[in-house]
């Protein structure tokens, strides 16, 4: 019968396991000495090797012939224990049998001698999983077990244990293997099976094995199910690594700050059943390798892609800044707490991506900061001009815009023959009346001066004896209407209009100083008024 790589490889002594020289010379250490402790607590994360040493130990804790601390894989009791036919070796899942009545059953068994070894071992795996009641009973055999019997405790998440349990043992914490030596062990497994496995192929499936060989093995086993030949691009279709276009689909949308087309890749993603929760993982994912390019310099080391992949992350991280990635990963996460209550977890999902669409939505610090620097980079590009300070300016009086400076004012056309208009006819008093013409003016500015009506879009003006001063909200309008250009426009329509020369200024009322604006907005007015 076929077996997986990953049993038919398991290391069969302490000089076979990869990766993990700080345990494995000590334990080998204490068996050639014959200190082995009653108790052992191996910790780490999946695939490190933690099952495989404590068998290894157990059976060179028994074994007739050690060698230099290694079971010699000859004698009776190795092989016995290796076909199991030597049942004083028990193997427990503590995620099954983790009961009170099942570490009771343990300490009854514990008080008789092995029948064909030493030592009796029990090597109870995921011992987390133990009910506190279960911890509680098996303290004390721990602590003083029979001189015949050794324990070997193994877990992915020893902050679980009871410090009752971990101050009973001696610990072993076991690290994630390198890919550099999985990449060498899977060449020589790969050398023995008759596998055809390219350097890029074994580097790429060491990366996407995070650490564990047993997931490495496994995604080796996978490939040459499919061909003996094993590339990167076998490597990358075994392990789901490619087809993940949509991704990069969603970010350029998002980019762009199209969440009609966003929304519709959801859609479609929702209609091939793809679940929500794992599109958003996906997402941060995502993000966090474009964070990953924008801070490191050898990002390949940290990023399990193809090196195509790689090159269209590089082009993506060059169309965004490192503020906008943090603050979608920070909206993304939000959305992965809540997708886990939600009742329509499509909705939630849109709503996020919405969200990250249109940053000003979102009020959180980095979202701000994103915007901030979005401002930096316009003024930096010109498309936002910081105006001269203006100083010995009078408050009481409307403040007239350089435009009357006569070198840069253009020669307005020649009067009208008769009246003027009659919003214009009360210039001699000081108290402000609405200028009704003020639609028709800009109707004239929509021929003459179009960037400056996407200002003036919601303004109004009134008229202070031969001053017009002009009502505009936009935080820009103060220094578009210190630009000669700009401010001729507007007197040329205002003859237009009314047959008179006014003086220009900025209307401000008691009210508008009171409104609270936006901090961004306030910002700017500081900027325009430096």
């Amino acid at each position: 019968m076929y077996r997986v790589l990953y049993r038919k490889w398991r290391p069969q002594t302490f000089a076979d396991v990869v990766g993990q020289e700080h345990i494995t010379s000590t334990l080998a250490h204490e068996v050639e000495s014959g200190k082995v402790s009653h108790a052992y607590l191996f910790t780490g994360s999946r695939g490190t090797g933690k099952t495989t040493c404590a068998k290894i130990l157990a059976k060179a804790a028994n074994c007739l012939n050690p060698v230099d601390g290694n079971p010699c894989n000859e004698c009776s009791v190795c092989k016995g224990l290796d076909d199991g036919t030597i049942l004083d070796v028990i193997e427990i899942d503590a995620a099954s049998n983790n009961g009170v009545d099942n570490i009771r059953d343990l300490r009854e068994e514990a008080n008789y001698t092995p029948v064909h070894t030493k030592y009796r071992v029990y090597i109870i795996d995921e011992v987390h999983m133990l009910s506190i009641g279960a911890f509680n009973a098996l303290l004390k055999t721990l602590e003083e077990p029979p001189a015949h019997v050794k324990f070997i405790l193994a877990t992915t998440e020893v902050h679980k244990l009871p410090a009752t349990i971990l101050s009973r043992c001696q610990r072993f914490d076991f690290h994630r293997i390198t890919p550099e030596n999985i990449s060498s062990r899977l060449r020589y497994v790969a050398e023995c099976e008759n596998i055809e496995l390219e350097d890029d192929a074994a580097i790429l499936i060491s990366r996407i094995a995070d650490g564990a060989m047993r997931d490495a093995l496994s995604i080796l086993d996978r490939c040459s199910g499919i061909t003996n030949h094993v590339t990167t691009d076998v490597v990358s279709n075994a392990a789901g690594l490619a087809g993940k276009d949509y991704l990069f689909d969603l970010v350029e949308n998002i980019n762009n700050n199209n969440p009609a087309e966003v929304l519709s890749i959801v859609a479609k993603l929702h209609n091939d059943s793809c679940d929500m929760e794992r599109l958003c993982t996906e997402l941060i994912n995502h993000y966090r390798n474009l964070m990953i390019i924008k801070t490191v310099k050898n990002p390949q080391k940290l990023i399990v892609c193809t090196d195509l992949d790689l090159e269209l992350y590089k082009k993506q991280a060059d169309k965004t800044t490192l503020f906008k990635i943090l603050s979608c990963i920070t909206t993304l996460e939000e959305c992965a707490a809540m997708l886990k209550s939600s009742s329509n977890k499509r909705t939630q999902m849109e709503m996020s991506v919405i969200k990250l669409c249109i940053p000003d939505m979102s009020g959180d610090n980095t979202a701000i900061l994103a915007r901030i620097e979005r401002l930096e980079n316009m003024l930096k590009g010109g498309k936002i001009t910081v105006g001269a300070k203006q100083e010995n300016t009078e408050k009481e009086k409307p403040v007239e815009t350089k435009a009357e400076e006569k070198k840069e004012e253009i020669p307005l056309p020649p009067p009208p023959p008769e009246t003027e208009s009659p919003a214009a006819a009360d210039t001699s008093t000081d108290t402000d009346t609405l200028f009704t013409g003020w639609g028709e003016v800009l109707e004239k500015l929509n021929v003459t001066d179009k960037p400056l009506l996407g200002i003036l879009g919601t303004s109004s003006a009134y008229i202070r004896g031969d001053f017009l001063l002009i009502k505009c909200d936009n935080p820009v309008f103060s220094q578009f209407i210190r630009q000669g250009s700009h401010a001729n426009a507007i007197k040329i329509a205002v003859y237009e209009v009314t047959g008179k020369k006014f003086r220009l200024g900025i209307y401000k009322s008691e009210e508008s100083k009171a409104i609270k604006n936006d901090p961004l907005a306030d910002l700017v007015s500081k900027i325009n008024n430096l």
